[in-house]
């Protein structure tokens, strides 16, 4: 069954740009090199709410915790949480509409 895997966290003070080039031209990217699909990113405009929320496809459960697990996806979040602050993350089954 179809999973996402739902992140979330708050930018960093002062480290807006940094933070949008490092997403768009290094995670993105490898969240795709190992195999999880972009679904879906949403930005917190008003409300005591995570900043961010990302969505992230993997076909199943177990594909979602073997990237998740990998060397590969910890130097990833390693540099990712260079950028953030408050970050959580969970794997829920997909859903139609909006998850959080």
């Amino acid at each position: 069954m179809p999973v996402k895997v739902i992140m979330t966290w708050d930018i960093a003070a002062d480290r807006d740009q940094e933070y949008f080039e490092f997403v768009i031209g290094e995670f993105v990217p490898g969240v795709q090199r190992l195999g999880l699909q972009p679904a879906e990113a949403w930005a917190t405009l008003y409300g005591a709410y995570p900043q961010i929320q990302v969505g992230l496809l993997a076909s199943d459960a177990e594909h979602a915790r073997e990237i998740l697990a990998s060397s590969e996806w910890g130097m990833l979040q390693d540099r990712l949480f260079g950028y953030v602050k408050n970050y959580s993350y969970k794997i829920v089954p997909v859903r139609t509409g909006f998850q959080f």
